[in-house]
């Protein structure tokens, strides 16, 4: 309660707050929730590739081609996914999610702070714009060492992609480890360059001009997908107004997008006209929209649900078969596998006859037991019964038979057991001419 009781006659009136950056840290959250996944992809298992057995590996499993119902679920679950995104939301998927785009933003970022709020250092083709107050040797150096550690960092997740979580923790601490590529230390210094080009000079400009997943990404956009719209009926609000042109990093005119520009629909210029029409006590003039792009905003959720389910009505199953492929192929997802080959090579004066090789697709240890039967005992040579493994890998085995099968066609079988119970044999036919011996 107030001491003064005239206080207490004036009448407070409580204002919600508004949405100038409601968008703003919106997407500022999707991009730092993108970044964390694409670093848990490889940390989990999810996926990640072997450069040794030139593999994609999906939850420690090793696919194969002749995985097909994992590799084609993923394929037609992922492609027609990825259509309705592009068809539904632009490209959206720039200016919220890609990390070409993030990591633009975050270096325009720090060349504001510390170079003014005007500069401009990358490659757009205008002359470079510093500050003349900030134009200092210290600002540069500390400019150019922020990108430096951004570029050291991010290098680092394609490498969780290609190794272990705790390999890729060896490199980083430096301890040795025989699973390191000794090109290792060339192939990080190679992205570390890569990086700190991509963010210290092009930016944005790939964005523009060179970007073919952008392009690619335009054949499926369509008049009805997600855009900027502008209220023309209102356009005396903004007569001399350039502040949503001005807050666009891309450097294009929110008020006249088409469907083959750069716009990338990150939404900040409806933020920043958000925020000044707020200061009038009216709405902003420009907002998304989806659907026809002349349709008024009044109509925009019908049109928005129209648009979304004109396009799931054939994306949708395809996506859920993918996925029911996909699930089906880890279902039924074979450990184990048992190949057997005619080897016609010469070994240690006799003839090696046949070349057994078992794989274990695991990323984890395995032992599996190899028999023969069918056989006489002392007619072959097995070299090895018993296989053990440390993780994913193969082995060649070596059977020989030897002179005392009488001529004729002899069918043995060659099994294979693990110590979890999995089972498999190779039927061998096998024929001993009468001259032999």
């Amino acid at each position: 309660m107030s001491g003064s009781p005239s206080l207490d006659k004036i009448p407070i009136t409580v204002v919600a707050a508004g949405s100038s950056a409601r968008l703003h840290w919106r997407r500022r959250t999707v991009q730092a929730a993108v970044l964390i996944i694409a670093m848990l992809i490889p940390l989990s298992g999810l996926l990640r590739i072997d450069p040794v057995a030139g593999a994609f590996v999906v939850l420690d499993r090793q696919i194969w081609w002749s995985d097909f119902f994992i590799i084609f679920g993923l394929w037609l679950m992922l492609a027609s996914g990825l259509v309705l995104m592009y068809s539904s939301v632009g490209t959206a998927f720039c200016g919220w999610a890609c990390p070409q785009n993030t990591l633009s933003e975050l270096a325009n970022r720090w060349t504001y702070k510390l170079l003014g709020r005007r500069a401009d250092v990358s490659l757009a083709g205008e002359k470079m714009k510093v500050a003349a107050g900030k134009n200092r040797l210290g600002n540069w150096l500390l400019l150019g060492l922020i990108i430096l550690a951004a570029a050291m960092l991010f290098s680092l997740i394609p490498l969780l992609y290609f190794y272990p979580p705790d390999v890729v923790w060896s490199f980083i601490t430096l301890r040795p480890d025989e699973r390191l590529a000794s090109s290792l230390h060339y192939i990080y210094t190679i992205f570390v360059i890569i990086f700190f080009v991509d963010i210290a000079f092009i930016r944005h400009f790939w964005c523009r001009f060179m970007c073919v997943y952008k392009v690619w990404q335009h054949g499926f956009k369509t008049r009805q997908s997600l855009h900027v719209a502008y209220d023309e009926a209102r356009s005396e609000s903004c007569e001399k107004c350039n502040y949503c042109v001005t807050s666009c990093f891309l450097g294009i005119d929110p008020r006249d997008t088409n469907m083959y520009d750069s716009c990338i629909n990150c939404g900040e210029c409806i933020d920043a006209c958000n925020e000044l029409q707020e200061k009038k006590g009216e709405v902003g003039l420009l907002h998304f929209s989806l659907g026809a792009r002349e349709q008024s905003r009044s109509g925009w959720l019908l049109g928005r649900l129209g648009s979304l389910s004109a396009r799931m009505k054939w994306t949708l199953p395809f996506s859920l078969l993918g996925l029911g492929m996909f699930a089906w192929g880890l279902v039924s997802y074979e450990y184990y596998r048992l190949a057997v080959y005619r080897a016609d090579a010469e070994f240690s004066s006799s003839i090696e006859d046949y070349r057994i090789r078992v794989s274990n697709k695991l990323y984890r240890d395995a032992v599996l037991t190899i028999s023969i039967e069918g056989l006489p005992k002392g007619s072959y040579v097995l070299s090895a019964g018993e296989v053990r493994f440390d993780t994913a890998g193969k082995v060649d085995l070596e059977l020989n038979i030897n002179n005392t099968l009488p001529p004729g066609l002899h069918r043995f079988l060659v099994q294979v057991q693990s110590a979890d119970g999995w089972r498999d044999s190779y039927r061998v036919q096998h024929f001993v001419s009468k001259g032999r011996g």
